[in-house]
């Protein structure tokens, strides 16, 4: 076909694309996003000639585009490519070059956007002429001579710039095959894919499908003379971000309705829960609370303007192979934005930002780390107690500020990290103890502990009835004959999405008086114990989970009030939560210490009581006291071997030391 016949066909299709057209028009875009499905059914030529020649072809649709008078100077962007055209990096050859070529990848860095010549115009000084040069090889071309035969000297009048930006692709982990090194490729952005908007997307770290031609880049000698081989690139069409996050998510009229009628389902919770990882059966309670993890609370601006972060953290701890791992992978994957990493494999900069020197700036640059890439998304970290401690100590600015405050070489930046963390850890002897205190049985630090809202033990015990459900759960799940989730996946996203979108929930005068009077009377519950320190149950950073949690079940409901049952719904997990992993069976009450300081109340008394014995002992015996001496002032208190394992708690401390055996002394 001619030119003038492809000319008309493109205006042809382009009269049957005028609403989408319009649409783009009216939002004020620079380009329209044609897909190529579209063109193929529409006109066998066109098609075939866009893989002949895309160049071409994109700028023939353009002015066709142009002269049909929708939109001036617009941009044809392409989408749903074949899949013959699709294709990794690391096939990529020399007769794909000039092709246009569809590639998934991760960005693993990308250079600030800059201006870039496109066109420049010469001024011949001989006789006036003005000479117009293409700038299309990465070096400034002038024109090599005039009509009037002059050669060189001419004069730079004007030039066209263009916003251009590089980013570097890699390909993602899910396309190798075992010990195969990633592969990666320079792609060059240009006009509205480097918008302020499109660079929000193209940060280090996210996911995007790249729509291009494959382009060779001239490589050349120290002494600037040509190579032989050459580079490959990828001149952009369009860029598709392949991760959403809740706010980028596309919620149309049929799915807002769709919405609304699932939120007033009278068994709308129990079908939420049901639809976090149905591979897994059981645990009720700790997938309600994933569940309200997803929707998350509200972060607010406090009067003396500090922020209270919105989102939830949860921490998972259990015996070895009760699906841990399953349900983070599964939340990860559901939530947008969300990151799955395992903590052997997890380093403090990794987690949180590092700095690295840029190639192409000459000179630092700053990456990303996976609390500040699934921000406004969610973190699901695996094998936590195996992460280093001095790595793990990075999260604790990013899991309460929610930032990550970062100062190396001449970089000095704050980076947001409003991140939900869903956490698991396996406690240290294999199997989790309830007489432990659970700082002591996973390896973390109470300061990190503490900044989780909820934390949830999953035990495997013997029990008839409960092993038959769950054998019979996972033979139907092999069988592919369990049953579906109650809601959809992809709606289930657009559901949390919305919520997140449309409903900011507030505190009700009843929610109010049901929070205030949970937290008093537990706090002040009667203790029946003699112990000299007192047990404190509840803490007032687990006051605010509970208001998060009863916010993520408002918006569940895409209610705009947080209504008792709400609270109800809250409280009943943080005392689920609190039973499980703060309870001491010495004093039969709630002891916050056993989570936020490993230490509880009881083991602090006895602490105090030998503590009290030895300055008793001392002022009488002088600096050397028997062992002996001292647990006979200590009989009836405390046993032997608890004494010796408070003595030994006190040598670590540095409050007394051993100066020859049966002795002590304070330090």
């Amino acid at each position: 076909m001619q030119q003038e016949d492809l000319l008309t066909e493109a205006k042809e299709f382009f009269e049957t694309y005028k609403k989408e057209i319009g649409k783009y028009a009216k939002h004020g875009k620079k380009s329209v996003i044609v897909s190529f499905s579209d063109i193929a059914s529409f006109s066998h030529e066109l098609a075939e000639n866009i893989f002949k020649s895309p160049e071409d072809m994109l700028r023939l649709l353009e002015l066709a585009l142009d002269e049909l008078g929708f939109l001036s100077n617009a941009r044809v962007r392409l989408i749903d490519l074949p899949e013959s055209q699709s294709m990794k990096i690391r096939d990529i050859r020399a007769k794909h070059l000039g092709q246009m070529i569809c590639i998934d990848g991760i960005i693993r860095q990308a250079s600030d956007v800059r201006p870039q010549v496109v066109n420049a115009r010469f001024e011949c000084p001989s006789c006036g002429t003005i000479i117009s040069v293409l700038q299309i090889d990465s070096r400034f071309v002038e024109p090599s001579r005039c009509s009037c035969g002059r050669k060189g000297g001419f004069r730079l009048v004007g030039k066209d710039m263009i916003d251009a930006q590089r980013i570097i692709i890699e390909e993602s982990p899910e396309s190798l095959s075992g010990g195969e090194q990633p592969r990666r490729l320079p792609i060059f952005l240009k006009e509205d894919l480097v918008e302020p908007k499109m660079e929000e997307r193209t940060t280090p770290g996210a996911r995007i499908r790249i729509v291009g031609i494959l382009k060779e880049v001239t490589q050349f000698t120290p002494s600037g003379s040509q190579k032989t081989t050459y580079n490959l690139s990828v001149d952009a069409n369009n860029l598709i971000p392949l991760e959403e996050t809740y706010e980028d998510l596309d919620i149309s009229e049929e799915d807002e309705k769709q919405i609304k009628e699932l939120a007033t389902d009278p068994e709308l919770y129990k079908k939420l829960r049901e639809s976090i990882a149905p591979s897994v059966y059981g645990y009720e309670e700790i997938k309600e609370a994933i569940a309200l993890q997803l929707f998350g609370g509200i972060r607010k601006c406090r009067s003396d303007k500090t922020f209270s972060r919105g989102d939830m953290h949860i921490l998972l701890v259990g015996d070895p192979g009760v699906a841990k791992s399953v349900m983070l992978k599964f939340v990860s994957m559901v939530a947008p934005k969300g990151r799955y990493i395992s903590g052997k494999a997890a380093t403090g900069a990794g987690m949180t930002a590092t700095v690295v020197r840029d190639e192409y700036m000459r000179g630092w640059a700053l990456e990303a780390g996976t609390m500040v890439l699934a921000n406004k998304g969610i973190a699901c970290l695996d094998e936590l107690e195996k992460m280093a401690p001095e790595d793990r100590s990075a999260m604790h600015e990013a899991m309460e500020q929610q930032t990550v405050t970062i100062s190396k070489a001449n970089v000095q930046a704050t980076l947001r990290a409003e991140t939900s963390v869903l956490g698991a850890a396996n406690p240290k002897f294999g199997r989790f103890d309830p007489y432990q205190p659970v700082a002591q049985q996973i390896n973390l630090e109470p300061t990190l502990i503490n900044r989780f809202d909820l934390i949830f033990t999953l035990r495997d015990l013997p029990e008839r009835a409960k092993d038959e459900a769950i054998a019979t759960h996972v033979l139907l799940e092999h069988r592919k004959l369990a049953a579906k989730q109650p809601i959809d996946p992809l709606l289930f996203r657009k559901y949390v999405a919305y919520a997140k979108q449309k409903i900011v929930p507030e505190l009700t005068d009843k929610a109010v008086e049901e929070i205030k009077n949970f937290y008093v009377e537990l706090r002040n519950a009667p203790v029946f114990s003699d112990e000299l320190v007192k047990p404190i149950p509840i803490s007032a950073r687990q006051l605010e989970a509970i208001i998060r949690l009863a916010e993520g079940s408002a918006r569940a409901r895409l209610s705009k009030k947080i209504t008792k049952e709400d609270t109800k719904r809250a409280i009943d997990l943080m005392k689920f939560s609190l039973t499980q992993v703060g309870f001491d069976y010495e004093t039969k009450t709630i002891d916050i210490d056993r989570i936020s300081t490993g230490v509880p109340a009881s083991e602090r008394s006895r602490i105090i009581l030998v503590r009290e014995a030895v300055a008793r002992l001392e002022s009488r015996m002088g600096k050397l006291i028997p062992f002996e001496e001292l647990l006979g002032d200590l009989e009836g208190k405390i046993t032997e071997n608890e004494l010796e394992e408070i003595i030994d708690k006190l040598k670590r401390t540095g409050d007394v030391y051993e100066p020859r055996k049966g002795y002590l002394s304070k330090v």
